[in-house]
């Protein structure tokens, strides 16, 4: 790729997201969620294989109906209570941007896009779907936090937990089994989002570094299954060693650091 073209859209990203986290119009909030769509649909779709296609067609139609249902919540909300701000939320539309948030973060019931679209993406690119891509929609929850319907919200969080914990047995792909992982993540996080907004950043934190080390982890190895992940260690035996202990923090084992946040939410 062009690197003028590259970095245009790399930019584009960071700035969409920045956009949605600083707006407090529902409108600027809707327009930062579609840029940041616009803006890695080419980097999906980069690769120009079948499967990217796929990857980046899918991606674009789950990405477009969350943003549809927000600008229809938001529109009704503004019709109800007269203004456009984020902090004046009706429960109904509060419910409804829970669902489209829900939707653009792939959580259960409507998670079977994401392992779809990681494995299409190439590594890297599924690293910036795991991790980048999650900041703007989980910022309007922060924002309407105080609208927000929490057993909805506690609902999906264990539907979430439950559903990423168990369809990750089965996968021998190192992205699907990535992808299941972030699903389960985001559940637990959706879980203290309902108790208190300060756990789940340090929940959110914590995600963001171990999924990106365990992703340029599996890039610079170029281990796509598990059986690939078996013969790095005559290449880099620390390498090896370093993804196991990120795995097991990532599965939130006791002394490592990604058994923290979840001690604290149960």
């Amino acid at each position: 790729m062009n690197p003028i073209i590259w970095a245009t859209l790399i930019s584009s990203l960071a700035t969409s997201t920045i956009i949605t986290m600083t707006s407090n119009h529902w409108l600027l909030a809707w327009l930062g969620l579609e840029l940041n769509t616009l803006s890695i649909l080419p980097l999906i779709m980069k690769p120009h294989h079948p499967r990217a296609t796929e990857a980046t067609t899918k991606y674009f139609l789950i990405q477009a109906t969350a943003a549809a249902i927000i600008l229809f919540a938001t529109t009704t909300n503004a019709w109800h209570t007269g203004q456009w701000t984020i902090t004046h939320t009706t429960p109904t539309a509060a419910t409804l941007i829970t669902i489209a948030i829900m939707l653009k973060l792939g959580l259960a019931p409507t998670h079977l896009w994401y392992p779809g679209v990681l494995q299409g993406s190439t590594l890297y690119t599924a690293l910036i779907i795991s991790t980048w891509q999650k900041i703007a929609p989980l910022t309007l929850l922060y924002l309407t936090h105080n609208h927000l319907n929490h057993t909805i919200l506690l609902l999906i969080g264990l539907l979430s937990a439950a559903v990423g914990g168990m369809a990750g047995l089965n996968q021998t792909q190192t992205r699907k089994i990535m992808a299941f992982s972030s699903i389960a993540h985001m559940g637990w996080l959706i879980t203290a989002m309902t108790m208190t907004p300060s756990l789940a950043t340090l929940m959110m934190i914590i995600y963001l570094i171990m999924t990106t080390t365990m992703f340029t982890l599996l890039a610079s190895t170029t281990a796509k299954t598990i059986t690939d992940m078996g013969t790095t260690w005559p290449l880099s035996p620390t390498l090896l060693v370093t993804a196991l202990l990120t795995l097991m923090s990532l599965g939130g084992l006791p002394p490592l650091t990604g058994f923290m946040p979840k001690w604290l939410i149960l």
